[in-house]
């Protein structure tokens, strides 16, 4: 109990220290008036779009900010997990990809800017399906970025997520882009990402595959509003109908929230939206929820409309 309860502070009890904060938008707008780039080769794309810049983490941005406005997800190929065609010669004239495939351009293009770069194959929770239920086999990748010799200087990115996502049953994908996924931060990243090699593992995470398929789904707006920590801290809420569950978030207070919503599912896969009253102070989106009878289902939070956090719920008289 003793070590589980460690476990959970090292897991949960991210660091609050606000990250020093980036503007990119001066190179997020020069790459947009690039276009799409569709006459040219793998090799002139990312001269194109790094020469402009000096400074190695201006050209991973500008090479980030193409691929994830560029390239659409291969529905097909991720869910039969078919990686043949992620060949970055191929993905540029189709302009799909596998999440491989995204890692593998984003990996040769940053290659030909002289910046050093690997791919690295792991896992996310896509859904609250995925919540205790690991895989036989890894369903995705991304890339690690070293700008300098500290452990420190190593960098999160994913292309892929930041393209868009498909929907629940792999049918359909929407482009949206996600700024975040870009040197992202590393305990949330953390919390929704986990390596076949625990050498890529930076900063805190989960100990083992186990553990992480237990913690609850860390969706997108979970990046823009920064989330620092988690209740409840697994993905599984055990509850009665006689008590409320709390919920607590760590997030930046910079960001103005304005509406918190749970999307309730029943067995029947009916789903109704539930307005919270919730609070923001001292650093803490906070807000508390009686569930009223006996069911198990899974939930969502929406904080302004974006997906912020996915739960099973168990509950009993």
């Amino acid at each position: 109990m003793k070590n589980t309860i460690l476990l959970t502070i090292l897991l949960f009890q991210l660091n609050n220290t606000k990250a020093q904060q980036h503007d990119y938008s001066p190179i997020d707008k020069r790459v947009q008036k690039l276009g799409s780039l569709d006459s040219f080769n793998v090799a002139i794309i990312a001269d194109t779009l790094t020469r402009p810049f000096s400074d190695k983490e201006e050209k991973a941005r500008a090479i980030y900010y193409w691929i994830a406005n560029n390239i659409k997800l291969d529905i097909k190929g991720t869910k039969s997990n078919e990686n043949k065609n992620n060949d970055p010669v191929i993905v540029t004239k189709t302009r799909k990809a596998t999440p491989l495939g995204f890692a593998l351009l984003f990996q040769e293009m940053s290659s030909m800017a002289n910046i050093r770069c690997l791919v690295v194959e792991g896992y996310i929770k896509n859904n609250t399906e995925d919540i205790n239920n690991k895989p036989d086999e890894t369903n995705h990748a991304w890339n690690v970025v070293q700008l300098g010799q500290s452990p420190e200087q190593w960098f999160y990115v994913d292309v892929m997520k930041a393209s868009g996502f498909a929907d629940k049953k792999m049918s359909l994908f929407t482009p949206q882009f996600t700024s975040q996924y870009f040197f992202a931060d590393k305990p949330l990243f953390n919390l929704d990402h986990y390596p076949n090699n625990s050498a890529w593992l930076l900063g805190p995470g989960a100990k083992g595959l186990k553990e992480f398929y237990a913690l609850p789904v860390i969706a997108n707006g979970a990046y823009s509003f920064e989330l620092k920590n988690v209740l409840p801290v697994t993905g599984v809420i055990k509850t009665n109908t006689k008590k409320a569950v709390q919920f607590r978030y760590g997030i930046n207070t910079d960001k103005t929230i304005t509406s918190v919503e749970m999307i309730i599912s029943d067995n029947k896969k009916l789903q109704k939206s539930e307005p919270m009253n919730f609070d923001v102070t001292a650093g803490k989106l906070v807000f508390d929820f009686k569930f009223k009878k006996e069911d198990s289902f899974p939930i969502r939070i929406l904080v302004d409309g974006k997906d912020f956090v996915q739960y099973n719920v168990e509950v009993t008289e």
